[in-house]
């Protein structure tokens, strides 16, 4: 079997390692599986659209809609600088960019809708629900296969470690880690969850010992 070139590529110290990059995205598309997963469930009878059910699964699709919003923005703000500094004219950033202009409208109608499933939940308003996330999931799978074929490249060839290692600080600020780390930690592979926490130190296990429980009650509330 072939190694994950996420794993392996960490083995040279003079390449940005991107695999924080990759799993994020994954995350994303997970998320969107399962959510699209219950919402549907929902919408169909199969799932109860309980009290508990619905208000944890509006809080966890609010703040993966944020999370998204995060992630696009701080692409658009922190790394595509940093990416047209270096390559210069070796790169165009531009459909991507346009890909993101075109996913606010979208993220934002799902997060209208999620609120108004919140406040009347019922299997019509979950189907809508449903019909967002698919609609969403749909666009941005396309749109992460685009950039990590052309986008990962250059960031390899034209970027420093220093440079990319700048990149994912800034970009760790904004995020809303309470969120994003137990989200990733339930995502990835034991060896990945390793490599993670080489890159990140020993605070990790902390913040991760702090927000798992709260994050794993919000799942159980969904997913059961």
């Amino acid at each position: 079997m072939n190694p994950d070139p996420a794993m392996t590529e960490s083995a040279d110290a003079d390449v940005p390692n991107v695999r924080g990059m990759q799993i994020a995205h994954r995350v994303m598309l997970r998320d969107l599986d399962r959510t699209i997963g219950v919402t549907m469930a929902m919408a169909d009878g199969g799932v109860d659209t309980t009290r508990r059910r619905v208000r944890a699964l509006v809080r966890y699709l609010e703040s993966m809609v944020d999370s998204i919003h995060h992630h696009h923005r701080a692409e658009d703000d922190i790394l595509w600088p940093v990416i047209e500094l270096r390559a210069g004219a070796h790169v165009d950033l531009t459909a991507l960019t346009e890909d993101h202009e075109a996913l606010v409208p979208k993220l934002d109608g799902l997060a209208v809708t999620v609120r108004q499933f919140g406040s009347s939940p019922s299997r019509r308003t979950a189907a809508v629900v449903a019909g967002r996330l698919v609609d969403v999931r749909n666009t941005l799978a396309e749109h992460i296969a685009e950039e990590e074929r052309d986008t990962l490249p250059v960031i390899r060839r034209y970027l420093s470690v220093a440079d990319w290692q700048d990149v994912e600080s800034r970009i760790r600020k904004g995020a809303t880690m309470s969120f994003e780390l137990p989200r990733i930690a339930a995502a990835v592979s034991a060896q990945e969850l390793r490599a993670l926490k080489e890159d990140a130190g020993p605070v990790i296990d902390v913040m991760l010992f702090l927000v798992t429980p709260r994050y794993r009650r919000m799942e159980k509330a969904i997913w059961g």
